[in-house]
């Protein structure tokens, strides 16, 4: 054994406190960036799902339809800004009526930007990503996809559950995909009362794209699109 071998020498303190010093002020000023860039998007709707998606697949076909129909009905369709199912959607909001919004992440690899964007953000830190995905949406459309898209899914499930953020759609889209997921959740979380029998209905399992639509007006026929003052508040403290 070769006792000249030494661990290299960690970073002095005073310089790591500085580097987290200064990170911060990067984390504040995503938020703030964003949030000046995405403030008069509204009603918008943000739809989750797979990088992982070719253009030829019929989860993108459905994706860029919903997303179509969404922007021609007056939405503002958010996506993660990438390629796959992002792309789909940016690409159906782009040709319809209203503004596509790509919330880009900086990645090593995988991630770039797609050319269907009306608005591009770019963000460093998935978590304010993620914020913004919920701060501006007035309904999750989640599309089949991977760990990102279950990770994106869960945070909406978690701020609504809490009452973090306001009571709005959370649409899975594809029977299929979805349906082994939704029937655990009855027989394991609900069963071990690790849910409420109420939790069930923050979700709903939809296939045609017409009835995403029609679901997320008809979750506000009778209240407006627009946030009331104490929904506001929550979202303030996202």
């Amino acid at each position: 054994m070769n006792n000249d071998l030494k661990l290299p020498a960690a970073p002095a303190p005073e310089l790591m406190q500085s580097k987290e010093s200064w990170r911060v002020f990067g984390i504040m000023s995503e938020f703030v960036s964003a949030t000046e860039r995405l403030r008069d998007i509204h009603p918008a709707v943000s739809i989750f799902g797979s990088a992982r998606t070719s253009h030829d697949h019929p989860y993108y076909k459905l994706t860029e339809e919903i997303a179509r129909l969404l922007s021609d009905a007056g939405f503002t369709v958010i996506s993660g800004g990438g390629p796959g199912i992002m792309e789909a959607a940016n690409k159906g909001a782009f040709y319809g009526k209203s503004a596509s919004v790509g919330l880009n992440i900086q990645l090593p690899h995988e991630q770039h930007n797609n050319p269907y964007q009306n608005i591009s953000q770019s963000f460093q830190h998935f978590f304010t990503r993620k914020v913004m995905f919920v701060k501006f949406a007035s309904a999750y459309v989640v599309m089949p996809g991977g760990f990102g898209t279950l990770d994106e899914l869960m945070e909406a499930l978690t701020l609504v559950q809490t009452g973090k953020t306001r009571r709005m759609p959370i649409i899975l889209v594809g029977t299929k995909f979805w349906g082994g997921m939704v029937e655990w959740f009855k027989a394991s979380l609900l069963e071990e009362k690790m849910i409420s029998p109420g939790d069930m209905n923050l979700i709903q399992v939809i296939d045609e794209p017409e009835q995403v639509v029609a679901a997320i007006f008809k979750h506000y026929e009778t209240r407006g699109f627009e946030p009331s003052a104490a929904e506001r508040e929550l979202q303030l403290n996202l």
